[in-house]
């Protein structure tokens, strides 16, 4: 007749176990534009092919620098244990909904007081009680054996839900821990190129610093000659020398930027600071992309985007949790039962007649807990909220930086055709300017300054060249490009 009662309870704890309090998760619905304001293409519905971007620069030694950083960047690997540190607490989440079973086994000698007063003795254990209790009834002066051994086993039904919105959240957490990982990723490559194109535009600065203090140190020549021939005064020589002088006191300057630069990718690549100065120390151009880069459509951002898609999966992550706070108002159910072996002696202590047994249901309701469930419910509500406005915001500050990336890359395109047009006036000014001044029709002061016009000309033109590659690579990582090379995409979720 007792079995008939408990398969009559499970059978109702089962037909109730798909309940789940706590509100069911939709992911929120964006209006975004129809196109980037700022893309000089057509919107178009292919997606952009982005995975491995950094190609399109087609530079060898920057290919191997990412790939070098993908396995050694000690950011991307402490993500990718943010990763295992998810896993392991949906795991821990999983295993409240299954039972849990203990074992346990115990010896104890006990003797009661001559001196225990009466009422304590009536008190004392009692016999049969299961593994894990207190010693048998004894008398006073006696020394007794407590063999003890079994094990016992729990339950707790998830009637209401909160086991399973407690695994939804932890699956959330994982998903929410993977696009982490990939965001450190797209980070990392840009990072990596955009430190890249700094040290080459440094390096090309430094050579043509070095191009015009040669120039200039020609011009003092020059000067000097003129001197010893009677033909100029002394005032030329010294103005000549004085804007080498303030030349080479631009080098040193532009060494440190080098070296910093170094340092940065060595950092990033998970090496030692110096470790690529005699690899990268060979001055190479700046590596140069595409003069179009079509950006899709803004729609395609909650997709390519992993920073949007980890505050997605954190959303996720807190709606779940208002039903596991919300679980906490309803009762808890569970089923415990124990069986072993007690005995005071050892030789028939797992004989059949020593066995103990318990089994039955507990009913467990916080009647009172001064608001205690209520509050936290508030909390993840108001988490809950604040994870939603996150997420909206994350989408318009994505939107912003592709608007931003595309008006940049494409002013600066512009500005550097101007520059490359002023850069070929200024020699031709140098070239007229030094005639004009070896034929002593001009003073010293047009040569100088030509030459100053020149040299600020074409290191704007370097600086210029470096900002738009720069700008290439922030344009690629406004579009969430580079997680596709990710070394866990593989990886189980």
């Amino acid at each position: 007749m007792i079995w008939v009662r408990w398969c009559a309870v499970l059978s109702v704890a089962i037909s109730v176990a798909g309940c789940k309090v706590g509100p069911d998760y939709r992911q929120p619905r964006v209006k975004l534009p129809g196109g980037f304001a700022e893309a000089t293409t057509r919107p178009t519905t292919q997606p952009v092919q982005l995975s491995a971007w950094w190609a399109a620069f087609d530079d060898p030694a920057l290919d191997s620098l990412i790939q070098r950083a993908v396995r050694s960047n000690h950011d991307l690997k402490i993500a990718a244990h943010r990763v295992r540190e998810a896993r392991a607490a949906r795991g821990i989440a999983r295993a409240g909904f299954w039972p849990n079973a203990n074992a346990s086994s115990a010896y104890q000698r006990s003797r009661m007081s001559l001196n225990t007063p009466i009422g304590a003795i009536a008190g004392g254990g009692s016999a049969g009680a299961g593994p894990g209790a207190g010693a048998p009834f004894s008398f006073p002066g006696v020394e007794l054996d407590n063999w003890q051994a079994g094990f016992d086993a729990s339950w707790e039904l998830d009637l209401f839900g909160g086991v399973r919105r407690g695994i939804e959240a932890a699956e959330a957490d994982v998903a929410a821990a993977h696009e982490n990982h990939r965001d450190v990723l797209v980070t990392l490559t840009a990072e990596v190129a955009r430190n890249y194109i700094e040290l080459r535009g440094l390096q090309q600065q430094l050579a043509i610093a070095e191009q015009n203090l040669a120039a200039q140190r020609q011009t003092v020549n020059l000067t000097q000659q003129k001197l010893k021939a009677g033909i100029s005064g002394e005032l030329d020589v010294t103005r000549a020398k004085a804007q080498v002088a303030s030349m080479e006191a631009s080098l040193p300057v532009l060494h440190t930027a080098i070296k910093r630069s170094l340092h940065r990718l060595g950092v990033l690549l998970g090496q030692d600071p110096n470790a690529l100065v005699d690899e990268l120390a060979r001055a190479e151009p700046i590596p140069s992309g595409p003069a179009v880069v079509p950006p899709g459509l803004p729609s395609e951002l909650l997709r390519r985007r992993p920073d949007i898609r980890r505050v997605e999966r954190q959303l996720a992550a807190a709606t779940a949790r208002i039903g596991v706070a919300t679980a906490d108002l309803y009762p808890r159910f569970s089923l415990t039962g124990q069986f072993g072996f007690q005995s005071d002696s050892f030789n028939n202590w797992f004989s059949w007649d020593s066995r103990t047994w318990a089994f039955g249901p507990t009913l467990r309701w916080s009647i009172f807990n001064a608001g205690r469930v209520r509050s936290n419910i508030q909390v993840q509500n108001a988490r809950q909220a604040a994870a939603l406005e996150q997420y909206h915001q994350s989408i318009l500050l994505a939107v912003s930086e592709v608007e931003d990336a595309l008006a940049a890359f494409y002013d600066k395109q512009a500005r550097r055709a101007a520059l490359a047009a002023a850069v070929d006036a200024n020699r031709r000014a140098v070239e007229l300017a030094r005639i004009s001044y070896d034929a002593g029709l001009s003073d010293l002061l047009v040569v100088l300054d030509a030459q100053r016009s020149l040299y600020a000309s074409e290191d704007q033109l370097i600086q210029c060249q470096s900002a738009v590659a720069a700008d290439l690579v922030a344009l690629f990582k406004a579009l969430g490009g580079g997680w596709e090379e990710s070394p866990m995409k593989k990886s189980p979720p």
